[in-house]
């Protein structure tokens, strides 16, 4: 289920954006969409690398966001291969053959496949059997998977009604009540998210996706203490979480607390790699605002090599700029 790796606000484009971009992409030619699940039908929330192919060879490489979405736009009608590289301790290689036809989106889920001899590590993908009730009625399964397809299609709106009816029938679905929270924070509406992400930790308090999210929330809306609150909760839950570590890392630094967020955010980067080399950019902030300039200058240097056109960088070379 749906972490977010760019800057705080930037969980998600806001919706009218979101649209923009795909209507461009469809004037310029076809676009895949596509969503990764988990084998038990949850959404993947950890950055996951996708890259698409042609006969000649790699065209593009990206990261599911924290919904598990990715998309590939502005693309030459002709046939491709999607393929997901997931975590390979666990997860097959998964490759997708998707025709592209003029202006017309390809719509993909896509289910990983577990490796049979795979070793889960303590924590790891935790599930709660809250999140995989099986007392969940069809009709309410079915609004879930609505919601699944008009998200993957970037309508949140659609999505959000879907997800809203999915409740209204069956009022303690707990994947319905994340996920609800998960489009409202991508729209930027905070309290109605923090609503659904409570009532969701309400039905199942143990539950791992629900903490993080709300902890996310809380990161945006500048209450670190709770946010740290629940976000440790979230890391004692799943400690391989690199989301759980990085967002723990940012709520620690509201508090004051360098120490612990020093070690929170490079635990993210340590477990997570490249897709969260946000994390080296807040580190190089971190050691900036206690006045070690070395370490500054080192983590801001790593942020920029290891994501040259990441959504922080020309905010890296400045500093490194006024640094040198």
């Amino acid at each position: 289920m749906p972490n977010i790796l760019q800057q705080l606000s930037r969980a998600q484009a806001p919706a009218a954006l979101m649209a923009l971009c795909f209507a461009t992409a469809l004037a310029q030619g076809g676009i895949i969409r596509g969503r990764l699940l988990l084998p038990g039908g949850n959404i993947l929330n950890e950055a996951t690398r996708i890259s698409l192919e042609t006969s000649r060879g790699v065209k593009a490489t990206v990261f599911t966001d924290n919904q598990g979405q990715f998309s590939f736009p502005g693309l030459t009608p002709g046939t491709y291969q999607v393929i997901i590289e997931g975590d390979r301790s666990r997860y097959e290689t998964t490759t997708v053959n998707v025709e592209v036809f003029p202006n017309s989106p390809a719509l993909l889920n896509i289910v990983l496949r577990e490796k049979k001899d795979a070793k889960t590590k303590p924590g790891e993908n935790s599930v709660s059997v809250a999140e995989l009730d099986a007392a969940v009625p069809a009709k309410a399964r079915k609004e879930f998977e609505r919601a699944n397809t008009a998200a993957a299609e970037g309508k949140t709106d659609l999505a959000i009604q879907h997800l809203r009816q999915a409740i209204a029938i069956y009022p303690r679905y707990l994947m319905a009540r994340n996920d609800l929270g998960v489009q409202l924070l991508g729209q930027g509406k905070l309290d109605e998210a923090e609503e659904e992400l409570r009532r969701a930790l309400e039905i199942d308090p143990k539950a791992f996706n629900p903490h993080l999210n709300l902890g996310i929330v809380l990161v945006q809306q500048h209450n670190f203490s709770e946010a740290a609150a629940v976000l440790t909760a979230a890391v004692s839950l799943n400690a391989a979480s690199p989301a759980a570590r990085l967002y723990n890392g940012l709520a620690l630094e509201g508090l004051g607390d360098a120490t612990g967020a020093e070690r929170e955010l490079k635990t993210a980067f340590d477990l997570g790699g490249t897709p969260y080399a946000v994390a080296l950019f807040h580190l190089g902030q971190l050691y900036l605002g206690s006045g070690n300039r070395k370490q500054a200058v080192a983590a801001l240097k790593s942020y920029l090599h290891e994501a040259p056109e990441g959504p922080h960088a020309r905010e890296a070379r400045r500093l490194l700029a006024t640094l040198n």
